[in-house]
């Protein structure tokens, strides 16, 4: 089982070098959703606890919005995307074209979180895709779930059988960058991945990619 010590700066440059790919791939889809330009960057990737994680995260009692699922395939894990309540509501007005969306107070409109949820689909699927090309190992997403609840919450629904096994997470900074227009002023959606590995799966990862325990 790979040991947080072993995820070297290495390792790291190429799951960011991955995200940048599969963040073309989800800029391409998104623009075509919306119908106009959106820029998306990786900006790092870096290795954090559980508790780093639900810091990232605002802190385990800070209410988000969160895509999760698990990974399929030849090397499983849990992955999660996060964003405050505020992002995901931005993304979501923009979508729908409706400024009044809120997820602020529920019962929440299902077409909002509909949207919400594609947008999971696609950068998941975007992600998924390009780390499946690189290392030519079969992967694919579950069916996403869509969560609107305290961190903490969250993410101990979702490491509830793999926390007995590791201690740390990989995460993936995430920048989504509107198209500047007169109607559609140019605003940046921040999220973070969050890539749980099962405890085989990143050896494996590594492995397919020729990236031995020493790199």
């Amino acid at each position: 089982m790979l040991s947080i010590n072993e995820i070297s700066d290495l390792k790291l440059d190429i799951l960011k070098e991955i995200g940048n790919i599969g963040a073309g791939h989800a800029a391409t889809s998104l623009s075509a959703l919306l119908n106009r330009k959106i820029d998306m960057k990786v900006p790092g990737a870096r290795i954090v606890s559980f508790e780093e994680m639900m810091n990232l995260a605002g802190g385990a009692e800070t209410v988000v919005a969160s895509i999760f699922l698990r990974i399929e395939g030849d090397a499983p894990g849990s992955m999660f995307f996060i964003l405050s309540i505020t992002q995901a509501e931005r993304f979501v007005q923009q979508l729908l074209g409706d400024k009044s969306f809120t997820l602020a107070v529920p019962p929440y409109d299902e077409l909002g979180v509909s949207a919400f949820k594609e947008l999971g689909n696609i950068l998941s699927g975007s992600y998924l895709t390009a780390l499946s090309e690189f290392t030519k190992l079969s992967l694919y997403p579950s069916v996403p779930g869509v969560g609107i609840d305290m961190a903490g919450a969250i993410i101990s629904y979702g490491l509830l059988e793999i926390s007995q096994t590791s201690d740390f997470a990989i995460v993936i900074d995430t920048i989504l960058k509107e198209e500047n227009t007169e109607n559609n002023p140019a605003g940046d959606v921040k999220g973070h991945f969050f890539l749980l590995p099962d405890p085989e799966s990143f050896e494996i990862i590594f492995q397919s990619l020729g990236v031995t325990s020493n790199d």
